[in-house]
């Protein structure tokens, strides 16, 4: 993965920036690029990630959500909204323009005191240990270039007790499926990207990254590598994505 950017190997170091330059160009379009790479089906599948965290309502224990390369704030409202705005979150993304979409919809939505925004890193985050009760990251892990330090940090910056979730597009186990997703994803996917922003180049990275993503299982023991137990995963829509679950204890 360091030196993957789709299909096309490049230089140890050089795929962050590559990476950045894809989410400038489709932060104003981002959830119109999750629908069109899941058939919509992301926003039922963030739904039930929320629901799986079932995070506190009414809570008083100052309760706080990490929410990784979620810089349109997309997860972290979910949470808040859920909590019946009991819980506050922080939202950290390394691409500033994610970040000013994200800062824009929480203040339309009038969350700008419970959802922040930071600007940093996935495998170096700007937090103190033990500061975040969960911490979640949809689609968003398969652009990392290191993934084992991003999920160690993930460990470092949670409480005892705390959860890790992660969604992300995997690997489809259902015959017939694997083939009609692929031939969608390879021949529409970039095409539509084209058609609707005028430049087909970073969906084409996306559904390439999909596919250099480890599978279900190996992702599941890189998280227990990462020193986290209970260590579970569920498939939505086949394998198109899949959610999962970790605690630090």
């Amino acid at each position: 993965m360091p030196t993957s950017f789709g299909f096309t190997k490049v230089a140890e170091g050089s795929k962050q920036a590559l990476v950045d330059d894809v989410f400038h160009k489709v932060a104003d379009r981002y959830d119109l690029m999750n629908d069109m790479m899941s058939g919509g089906m992301h926003r039922v599948w963030k739904d039930a990630m929320v629901s799986f965290l079932a995070p506190p309502r009414a809570d008083k224990s100052g309760w706080k959500l990490l929410d990784v390369a979620g810089g349109t704030g997309d997860i972290a409202t979910r949470v808040v909204n859920r909590s019946n705005e009991t819980v506050s979150a922080v939202v950290c993304d390394i691409n500033e323009s994610m970040l000013g979409v994200g800062r824009d919809r929480a203040a339309k939505a009038g969350l700008s005191k419970l959802i922040t925004f930071s600007q940093g890193n996935a495998e170096d985050l700007p937090f103190p240990d033990k500061s975040f009760d969960a911490y979640t990251i949809a689609f968003g892990i398969r652009n990392v270039p290191d993934i084992p330090k991003a999920l160690r940090e993930a460990r470092r910056v949670l409480k005892r007790g705390g959860r890790f979730l992660c969604l992300e597009f995997s690997e489809v186990d259902v015959p017939l499926l694997d083939k009609v997703y692929d031939t969608f994803s390879f021949n529409a996917i970039p095409v539509m990207g084209k058609w609707v922003t005028g430049d087909g180049d970073p969906y084409q990275y996306l559904v390439e990254s999909i596919r250099k993503f480890p599978s279900q299982e190996r992702f599941a023991e890189m998280v227990r590598e990462a020193g986290f137990e209970r260590v579970t995963y569920r498939n939505y829509s086949g394998g198109i994505a899949a959610l999962h679950s970790g605690w630090k204890f």
